[in-house]
């Protein structure tokens, strides 16, 4: 397969090649920025918009799901369609999105428009990544442009934080959404002037638009069943009608991977075993992070009386913390090797979500709640590392592409689904202390039901980085990670 690329002079390329990483690295700061930024506006929409408990957790799943679900689809157009062009319609989508966003008078409007953000950010990041692969070249320059693109990432959620609960507060959380269009009207303009066209001529030309559908709509099918499940009852036959399915979908979804010429997914490709394993860990981990995220930042504002802002402050520790794991975790790996510190990760992290759920009570207090964050973020930052090495070494050149996006899909459907059971579990919790409960109407004894819930997801997510754990301590062997060489002190790329 032949890679077409203008013709740039060495001097102009060293001129402009650095402007091109500032102009993909600005969108995908907006990209990461949006994951997060609205969860700490999560209460302030609930109340403006009249959203139930189950409706609300949409918000992020709208845009988690579509993301996850077309990801992998957005790096193949990018690669035959031509890179920046995928790009520059990536960024319009998300922006108009997020207009649509902002104007929003309704929960069903802001969710389907979350999803088309989803739809934008697949286009986008995938694109931006191929980008900084066809202007970099391989060896330390390109090194040193993904480390920038994996700092611009971390810093994007960590920031994201601090400025929703900043415009949530001073403005309105519409300003979370108003944000991007500023910065996506600069992106693409910039995009036009100085990022240069690519793409792969390859003698498959098929985008696999079946394969994307099914895939996304299945997992969209399944997330609605669980958050309806609590409400139709686990073993109605309306929720085995839905998952039913959902299943359906999924399974021709992989039909239509096993006859598609060039498919979205080569499933061949997990018979790697190191692959497999570390896509599901990766499934499991993300579940309890997002579902962390979530919950805590509806226990500091709903339970403890943050407002926005301070919301947003307090989880600044827990950014810091993951990447202060990060950076340990990649000293580490080289003198201990990528499975042990994994596991070290999913332990300490396990050992926080546990605190977490201990720590939530209705009289809780900020520095109970840090003893359960420090040790989860310090072990996120542990396993996020070791686990992409693991996951994206040891493939063929032409694989590269795929075991990246696979391992990305993971992270963002594994999120999606572990936040949809842990949100389920958390409700029916919730309605079940209700129930029992003298006087339901005060307001001690509602706030005693959503910390009854926040304690079950808690435990639900410590759940699946148990899961986790157990995958990588009796499935990985020592051969699989032999292909994985890393010196001490050497820098790794983050996962984007």
């Amino acid at each position: 397969m032949s890679e077409t690329a203008p013709a740039t002079p060495t001097a102009a390329r060293n001129a402009s090649h650095w402007l091109v990483l500032v102009v993909v690295c600005f969108a995908q700061f907006m990209v990461v920025l949006d994951a997060t930024i609205v969860n700490v506006a999560l209460p302030s929409i609930q109340e403006d918009l009249n959203l139930s408990p189950a409706n609300l957790q949409w918000i992020v799943n709208a845009y988690t799901l579509v993301f996850g679900g077309f990801l992998l689809l957005g790096g193949r157009l990018a690669d035959l369609v031509g890179r920046r062009l995928i790009f520059i319609v990536g960024t319009l989508v998300f922006a108009t999105a997020s207009a649509v966003n902002a104007l929003a008078s309704t929960g069903e409007m802001l969710i389907v428009a979350r999803g088309f953000q989803g739809l934008g950010g697949a286009l986008i990041s995938p694109a931006a990544l191929s980008i900084i692969t066809v202007n970099f070249v391989e060896g330390p320059e390109r090194t040193k442009a993904l480390s920038i693109w994996g700092a611009i990432a971390a810093g994007g959620a960590a920031f994201g934080l601090l400025l929703g609960g900043l415009l949530t507060e001073q403005l309105s959380w519409q300003w979370n959404f108003i944000v991007n269009l500023p910065v996506g009207i600069l992106v693409i303009l910039a995009a036009l002037r100085w990022v240069p066209e690519s793409r792969h001529e390859g003698e498959h030309r098929h985008f696999d638009v079946a394969g994307a559908t099914t895939v996304t709509s299945g997992l969209m099918v399944l997330v609605y069943a669980i958050v309806k499940a609590p409400e139709w009852g686990w073993g109605s036959a309306t929720t085995l009608l839905w998952v039913g399915g959902a299943l359906a979908l999924l399974a021709a979804f992989i039909a239509i991977e096993l006859r598609s010429p060039a498919p979205l997914v080569r499933l061949s490709f997990f018979k790697m075993r190191w692959i497999t394993v570390a896509n599901l860990t990766m499934f499991a981990v993300a579940g309890g992070m997002f579902s962390m995220f979530y919950f805590a930042s509806l226990y500091v504002q709903q339970i403890m009386g943050f407002g926005p802002l301070k919301a947003g402050l307090a989880f600044l520790p827990v950014s810091l913390g993951i990447m202060f794991g990060a950076g340990m975790s990649q000293q580490s790996i080289g003198r201990i090797g990528v499975k042990p510190v994994s596991m070290i990760g999913m332990t300490l992290t396990t050992i926080g979500l546990i605190v977490m759920a201990v720590t939530t009570q209705t009289d809780g207090t900020y520095p109970q709640m840090l003893m359960g964050l420090l040790p989860m973020a310090l072990g996120m930052g542990m396993t996020f590392v070791p686990m992409t090495l693991v996951a994206t070494a040891g493939v063929d050149e032409a694989d590269a592409g795929l075991a990246s996006g696979t391992f990305n899909t993971s992270q963002q459907v594994g999120g999606a689904l572990g936040l949809a059971i842990l949100a389920s579990i958390a409700t029916e919790y919730t309605a079940n202390f209700l129930e029992t409960a003298e006087n339901v109407k005060s307001t001690a004894t509602h706030n005693a039901a959503l910390v009854e819930g926040f304690q079950a997801a808690f435990i639900g997510g410590a759940g699946l980085m148990l899961f986790g754990l157990v995958l990588i301590a009796t499935m990985l062997r020592r051969e699989d990670v032999s292909h994985v060489h890393v010196e001490a002190g050497e820098p790794v790329p983050a996962a984007a």
